[in-house]
C-alpha cells in the first residue's frame, strides 16, 4: 500500500491524518455545518476520534490514504480528504475483474487506479482556493508519482454544487448509478461517477495550475464534497 506522504502547496498542506488532528478537526467541522448534507463530517471530539480511527484502520488495511487539510497561512486544520478505492492491476488477469491488493511488498507497492473522496472543508476555508490546490497536489501525486491510469471522484447525484466543482477540475462524467445507495438523509440516492485518465492529465494539470497561480476561484465555487 502507498506510504503516507506530505503534499505541500502554496496555500494548503496535506498531512497524513493522525490522532493529533482530532481536536482541530472537531473545531473545523463545527464552524458551520450547513454545507454537510451529503457527506458524513464528524460533529464533536468523540465523533472526530471515531472518524480518525476509522480512517487509520482503512489505511492499515491498504484501502485508503487519508490526509488532514492544513491552511498554510495560519497552520490551522481546515478539513480532510483521502485517496481511497486503491486498485492494483499487476499479476495475472483475473475474471471477472475485481479490486485486489498489491502483489509483493505492500510497503513499496503503488496503485494503478485510485479515487479521491471523503473531502470536506470548514466554512471559513470554502471558496478560498484551498480545495483547488489540494486537488492539484493529489492528482499530481497520483499521476506523476504513482503513475496511475485513472483517478475517480464520485458524488451524490443530488449534490449539484459538488458535481459542478468536480467538473471544473476537468473530470469527465462516466455515468450515474441510479438508486445506488442510501444518502445521509436515508433516501435512496444515485451516485455520479467522474474520472480523469492519465492521457487527460496534462491538460487538466495546466488548467488547475493556471487557477492556482491566479489565486482565484471561479464565481460561485463551493468546496468539493465527494462521497
Amino acid at each position: 500500500m502507498p506510504v503516507p506522504v506530505f503534499l505541500h502547496g502554496r496555500s494548503v498542506r496535506l498531512e497524513p491524518l493522525a490522532e493529533h488532528h482530532v481536536e482541530a478537526l472537531a473545531v473545523a467541522a463545527g464552524e458551520d455545518r450547513g454545507d454537510y448534507s451529503f457527506i458524513p463530517v464528524p460533529s464533536g471530539v468523540v465523533a472526530a476520534e471515531r472518524y480518525v480511527a476509522d480512517a487509520l484502520a482503512a489505511q492499515a488495511a491498504g484501502l485508503a490514504l487519508p490526509f488532514a487539510t492544513v491552511r498554510v497561512a495560519d497552520g490551522l486544520v481546515v478539513g480532510a480528504t483521502r485517496f481511497c478505492e486503491l486498485d492494483y492491476w499487476q499479476g495475472p488477469v483475473i475474471w471477472p475483474p475485481a479490486p485486489r491488493g498489491p502483489l509483493g511488498d505492500p510497503l513499496t507497492a503503488v496503485p494503478d487506479a485510485a479515487e479521491i473522496g471523503g473531502t470536506w472543508l470548514s466554512a471559513g476555508a470554502q471558496g478560498t482556493g484551498i480545495n483547488t490546490e489540494a486537488k492539484l497536489l493529489m492528482l499530481r501525486h497520483a499521476f506523476e508519482t504513482w503513475g496511475v491510469r485513472r483517478v475517480s471522484i464520485r458524488a451524490d447525484a443530488r449534490n449539484t454544487r459538488s458535481r459542478a466543482a468536480i467538473e471544473r477540475l476537468g473530470a469527465v462524467l462516466d455515468g450515474v448509478h441510479r438508486a445506488h445507495t442510501r444518502g445521509l438523509d436515508g433516501a435512496v440516492r444515485g451516485t455520479a461517477f467522474y474520472s480523469i485518465l492519465d492521457d487527460e492529465w496534462p491538460q487538466v494539470r495546466a488548467r488547475l495550475e493556471q487557477r492556482v497561480a491566479a489565486d482565484s476561484v471561479a464565481d460561485g465555487e463551493r468546496p468539493l464534497v465527494s462521497a
